[in-house]
């Protein structure tokens, strides 16, 4: 049984509670992916406001690989070291803990955004972003993308940070490599479970030649809704390679940007921060947005329905994927209550309990729970923030684009 404000460990990073800051994109870099200020002010409220430990949002590994979200944190040059140290030691002061997330896109990008071709395992297109079909990667190109990993890791480790999470979900590019769906590949990097999963079994093991056993995080799916995608099922064996690889604790979550508000839930289809923020909308002249505003609730739901369950809906695969492995369990999505959050941990359905949108619009919502000034987060859902971010930086709308 876990005690919600315990201090425990993984590996060498000492938490302060068992709730932790999910990596959140919040377009708070500077135009070449630096930290900025703006970024370390705000990480500095969720050290302040009492999370267990930050994890970053996530951060590039290489200029094809940049996401297509407003102003991303990179870290594929060694002169960002003394800008990241900036920022660890800052949040260091406050006695937290602090995780880089370190990604690829994959085909989840627009050339606009980096400037590259889009590339993936195999050349499927992606049906939200619409780029042209993907490249498929060569064998060279692989190696380059492992290495530029373990080079990251080995600047994170440089910079002070207290471990790393690569993002092996939501259909970015690691999880491309693992889902049937997105890998169609006949080499030695598809097919069988372990080609599938030679790709990350490398970075950690290129990595750890340069880190040692500097802590390496995962994300990684449960489950997507594509045919042949992700299921409960391979997770759980995928999560015993990640084990066998030295994987020092797994997040789990689910779905790919194709499934659509599967992965971040909500009650309604945020429609007006849609044709505000978003991509694809928001350059609409605005008699065409005034016409189109209510049949794109309609049309989204025919192509993908908003799921029913909106609370905690991560949490029976985690707990599935904690029986079968012992390293620590990370649950996130849906989790915004006290209650669901001591639940969680007493029943031991997983070690650790993480939030994203919580922390947008209360980031002391930990120290709110402790003091119990407050048993559940403010936040209703309406995923505003996480619509806005590819035209601007994060910030809590609470389901109204105000002028």
């Amino acid at each position: 049984m876990h005690q919600i404000f315990e201090t425990s460990n993984i590996g060498s990073i000492k938490l302060k509670n068992r709730i932790i800051r999910s990596a959140t994109g919040d377009g708070l870099a500077d135009p070449d992916g630096r930290p900025t200020e703006l970024l370390i002010e705000f990480y500095t409220k969720l050290a302040i406001g009492g999370a267990g430990a930050i994890i970053t949002g996530f951060t590039g590994i290489q200029p094809n690989g940049k996401s297509s979200t407003y102003h991303q944190l990179m870290f594929d040059r060694d002169d960002f070291i003394d800008d990241y140290k900036k920022l660890t030691s800052t949040i260091h002061s406050y006695g937290t803990p602090i995780i880089l997330q370190l990604n690829h896109c994959g085909r989840q990008t627009r050339q606009k955004a980096t400037g590259l071709p889009t590339v993936a395992p195999s050349a499927r297109r992606d049906l939200y972003f619409l780029e042209k079909r993907p490249r498929e990667l060569t064998e060279r190109e692989i190696e380059e993308i492992i290495m530029n990993f373990a080079k990251a890791i080995a600047r994170a480790q440089k910079a002070g940070f207290d471990g790393v999470q690569l993002h092996l979900a939501h259909g970015f590019l690691l999880s491309e490599f693992l889902s049937s769906n997105m890998n169609k590949r006949r080499d030695r990097w598809g097919g069988t479970l372990e080609n599938k999963f030679r790709i990350i079994e490398r970075i950690f093991s290129e990595a750890r030649k340069g880190v040692g056993d500097f802590p390496i995080l995962v994300k990684m799916n449960a489950y997507d809704t594509r045919k042949n995608g992700m299921r409960i099922p391979e997770a759980v064996e995928i999560a015993k390679l990640l084990k066998q690889a030295g994987c020092a604790a797994i997040e789990v979550s689910c779905g790919v940007v194709n499934d659509g508000f599967i992965t971040i839930r909500s009650k309604q289809f945020p429609t007006q921060a849609a044709l505000e923020y978003s991509y694809l909308l928001s350059y609409l002249p605005g008699f065409i947005k005034k016409i189109m505003e209510p049949f794109i609730p309609l049309s989204t739901a025919l192509i993908v329905p908003l799921p029913k369950v909106l609370a905690k809906y991560n949490v029976e695969a985690a707990e599935i994927i904690k029986k079968n492995v012992d390293i620590p369990i990370i649950v996130v999505g849906g989790i915004k209550k006290l209650s669901d959050v001591e639940e969680i941990l007493a029943h031991n359905r997983a070690d650790y309990v993480a939030m994203s949108r919580a922390f947008i619009i209360e980031p002391d919502i930990v120290n709110r729970f402790r003091e119990k000034r407050q048993t559940e987060s403010s936040c209703i859902s309406c995923n505003y923030c996480i619509t806005c971010i590819e035209r601007m930086p994060f910030k809590c709308f609470y389901g109204k684009v105000r002028a």
